[in-house]
Order: C-alpha cells, then sequence, then structure tokens
C-alpha cells in the first residue's frame, strides 16, 4: 500500500516588528517587572509626593524598617555557620570592597574638583563629595548579588561592615573638606539602629538556619520578590520625600540631565575599575559579582540620615542630596539590568566542580 504523500510544512510566520522589539526589550532586561516597578514608583511619586512622605498617615518608616530586617532575618536563615566562615575567610576580596568604597571614590571625586568653579559648582562638587564618602548600600547590595548568583555570604560581610566603616568615616571625609557639625550621640544612635535592624536579624536568622533553612530554600523565589517590594517601597518613600520638598525645583532640565550623565559615567567608572582589579586579582565569577555590585554602590538611606546630621539646619540640604538621588536611581536601575543578566548567564553555565 503506497503511503501517503507526504503534506508540505507550512512556513514559520515572521515575527512583527512590535514582537522583535518586545523580544529584544526583554533580551536587554527592560521589560522586567522590578525595573519596571522602579520607574513606576518614581513616577508615583512625583504625581503624589504626600502619600509617601513625613506628612502621610501610613507608618512608612516603620514598614521599611521591618522590611529590611525581615530580609536579612530570611538570607541568614539561608545560610550555614560554614558558608558565613568561608566567605568571611575571602580577605582580598573584602579589602578590595572597601578600599573602593572609601578610598577610591572620594580620590576620584577630589582629581575631579578643579572641574568645578564658583559658588554653584563648587556646592555641586561639595554635594558629590558627599555622596562619594558615603557607605555602600545594605539590601540592595544583597539583593542584587543574589539575583545575578554571587558570593551571598561575602556579600552580607560586606554589606554591614561597609554600613558600620561609614559612621565613621564619612564623618571623618567630610570634616576634612567640608563644613559640617555632628552630634556623636546622633552617630551612636545610628550605630544601635543598624544593629538592630541589619546585624541581629542576619544572626538570628544564622541560628535558626539548621531547622529552618530548608523551608527558607524551598520558597526562595517568594522571598527575592518580597525583598524586591520592600526595595520599591524604600525607592517610593524617598522620592516621595524629596519632591514634598522640592530638591529638584532650583535646577533646570538640563542642569539636571548634566549630572544625571556625570552619575552615570561615574558608575561605569568605578564599575570598570572594579571589574579589571577583580580579574587582575583572580577572582572568581562569584566574588567578581559580589565586588562589583557591593563596591559600586552608595546608600541613599545612610545619606540621609547622614545629611541630616552632619549639616544640621544646612539650607542647601536638597542640593546636597541631588547628586545622591540621582546616583541611586541609577545605580539600581543599571544594576537591576546586570543582575538579571548574570543570574540567566548563571543557569546556562556548568556547575562549578566541587574540589
Amino acid at each position: 500500500m503506497t503511503p501517503p504523500a507526504a503534506q508540505p510544512l507550512a512556513p514559520t510566520p515572521l515575527p512583527s516588528p512590535e514582537n522583535r522589539l518586545l523580544a529584544l526589550l526583554r533580551r536587554a532586561g527592560l521589560l522586567d517587572w522590578f525595573l519596571l516597578g522602579l520607574l513606576g514608583a518614581v513616577g508615583l511619586a512625583y504625581l503624589v509626593p504626600e502619600a509617601g512622605s513625613k506628612a502621610s498617615p501610613i507608618p512608612w518608616k516603620v514598614i521599611t524598617t521591618a522590611g529590611v530586617a525581615l530580609i536579612f532575618f530570611f538570607y541568614g536563615l539561608r545560610l550555614s555557620l560554614e558558608k558565613l566562615q568561608a566567605g568571611l575567610r575571602n580577605w582580598k576580596l573584602h579589602v578590595m570592597v572597601q578600599f573602593i568604597t572609601f578610598v577610591a571614590f572620594p580620590v576620584l571625586a577630589l582629581l575631579a574638583r578643579p572641574l568645578f568653579e564658583g559658588g554653584k559648582g563648587e556646592q555641586l562638587w561639595q554635594s558629590i563629595f558627599f555622596l562619594c564618602t558615603l557607605p555602600s548600600t545594605v539590601s540592595t547590595s544583597v539583593v542584587m548579588v543574589s539575583i545575578a548568583r554571587g558570593n551571598l555570604p561575602a556579600a552580607i560581610f560586606n554589606a554591614n561592615i561597609s554600613s558600620l566603616l561609614g559612621i565613621v568615616l564619612t564623618p571623618l571625609w567630610t570634616s576634612l573638606f567640608l563644613n559640617t557639625s555632628a552630634d556623636g550621640g546622633h552617630l551612636w544612635g545610628l550605630a544601635v539602629s543598624l544593629v538592630w535592624q541589619v546585624i541581629l536579624p542576619v544572626v538570628a536568622g544564622v541560628l535558626l538556619s539548621r531547622r529552618f533553612g530548608r523551608i527558607a530554600e524551598q520558597y526562595k523565589g517568594a522571598l527575592r520578590i518580597s525583598d524586591q517590594i520592600v526595595i520599591l517601597l524604600i525607592v517610593f518613600t524617598a522620592f516621595c520625600e524629596s519632591f514634598a520638598e522640592g530638591i529638584f525645583r532650583s535646577f533646570a532640565a538640563q542642569d539636571i540631565l548634566l549630572l544625571g550623565l556625570g552619575m552615570v559615567a561615574l558608575y561605569f567608572a568605578i564599575f570598570g575599575a572594579v571589574w579589571g582589579l577583580s580579574r587582575v586579582l583572580g577572582f572568581s565569577r562569584e566574588d567578581r559579582i559580589t565586588a562589583l555590585f557591593c563596591g559600586s554602590k552608595k546608600s541613599l538611606v545612610h545619606g540621609s540620615v547622614m545629611a541630616s546630621l552632619l549639616f544640621p539646619g544646612m539650607a542647601a540640604t536638597g542640593l546636597l542630596l541631588l547628586p545622591l538621588m540621582l546616583y541611586h536611581a541609577l545605580q539600581i536601575i543599571l544594576a537591576s539590568m546586570m543582575a538579571q543578566r548574570m543570574g540567566q548567564e548563571a543557569e546556562v553555565l556548568p556547575a562549578t566542580p566541587v574540589a
């Protein structure tokens, strides 16, 4: 019996220009829900700044503080003491990250000082220098390292030690080149807040990791989403406060655009330096990721607190925070894109053989 003739296959339809555009945006990380959420949070803060400012009846400070504490509790829960000890032994990584954060950043700002002359230029340079003296972010650095599949124990260690060192080194740097007035009691209060909000939750999580660590590992996808939601709340409330206080009103659009481009250049200059130095030092892929995301960031939370402590009653506090606000927004947007891409690459890489 003669078999039926094979039917010709229908030609595969070519994707429409709109579908090709969507695919390109997804590959670039520009359709990631977290990135879109960040842009939406800033836009919403611009439209209704009173909703997330100090005037809001919603206790945003309590909510975000509790959210950050939960982030670190669950990170500690997913760590074992053995993994944490292994991460702490990587002293080259820790020294390099802190060197970039507290030495390379301020020195770069000092080298750029001749470019800023005159009254407004000098004020702008002081704001940029203040940004460069700040510690690294805590929650966002660790979240980005987690998304990119880096060395999480080392990231937690560096984020915490950076915050602790910043309590001393940020006032020291600013006292050398800026006119400040800080109260030791306020700085002590900041240290106590850091212990309650970050260090104790991590310690509690590590101590409970043997009993509940498997549960946290099982639901790490949901925990990752909750981490990102907390960051969105932090960004929303920070921008609400800035818009409510009129930080951006004294600047023309081209001034903010040029400053934003300068912050992009600063971010990529540090990012490139960290990447090159980590390769020279022979870091593993996981350690390079940790160095990149912990060494290239600056903390908006610490910057806002430090500004109120070091420059109380200063009329130009808004100007002081403007570069920090731009850098903070840009670093989250750029870092989230890079972290998502690195995380996707890690999923297709072969597993590292155990020695």
